[in-house]
C-alpha cells in the first residue's frame, strides 16, 4: 500500500489557484508532522511548507509565505496545500512528506522525512 498519494496538480495561469491533497494510509498520520516539498526542472528539491502533527503550528518558505496555506484533517488522514496567486516560478513537481519520527517538530530538513509521495505536477503559465 502506497503510504502517501498526492493529487490536485495541473496547469493554471499566473495569478490562479490550486489545492493539492496528500492522502496518507499509515496509522500514525495524526501524530506525524507533515510537509510539502517541490522540485523544479534542473533544480534541487526544496521545502515549501510544513505543519505540526497537531496542526497547531506551520512553517513556510519565504517564497510562498502569504500565498500558500498548509492544513491537515487528521480524521481524514489528509494534508492540503492551498496555493493562491500562483507564479510561473512555482512550476514544479510537488511532493508530500511524512516525518520519520512521531510527534516531531516542524523542520525544513529533508532528511527528517522518511516517507514521500510520488509527486504531482504543477505548471503555471505566464
Amino acid at each position: 500500500q502506497v503510504p502517501l498519494v498526492e493529487s490536485g496538480g495541473g496547469l493554471v495561469q499566473a495569478g490562479g489557484s490550486l489545492r493539492l491533497s496528500c492522502a496518507a494510509s499509515g496509522r500514525t498520520f495524526s501524530i506525524d508532522t507533515m510537509a510539502w516539498f517541490r522540485q523544479a526542472p534542473g533544480k534541487e528539491r526544496e521545502f515549501v511548507a510544513g505543519i505540526h502533527w497537531d496542526g497547531g503550528s506551520t512553517l513556510y518558505a519565504d517564497s510562498v509565505k502569504d500565498r500558500f496555506t498548509i492544513s491537515r484533517d487528521n480524521a481524514r488522514n489528509t494534508m492540503y496545500l492551498q496555493m493562491n496567486s500562483l507564479k510561473p516560478e512555482d512550476t514544479a513537481v510537488y511532493y508530500c512528506a511524512q516525518a520519520k519520527s512521531p510527534l516531531a517538530a516542524i523542520t525544513s530538513t529533508q532528511r527528517a522525512y522518511g516517507a514521500w509521495g510520488q509527486g504531482t505536477q504543477v505548471t503555471v503559465s505566464s
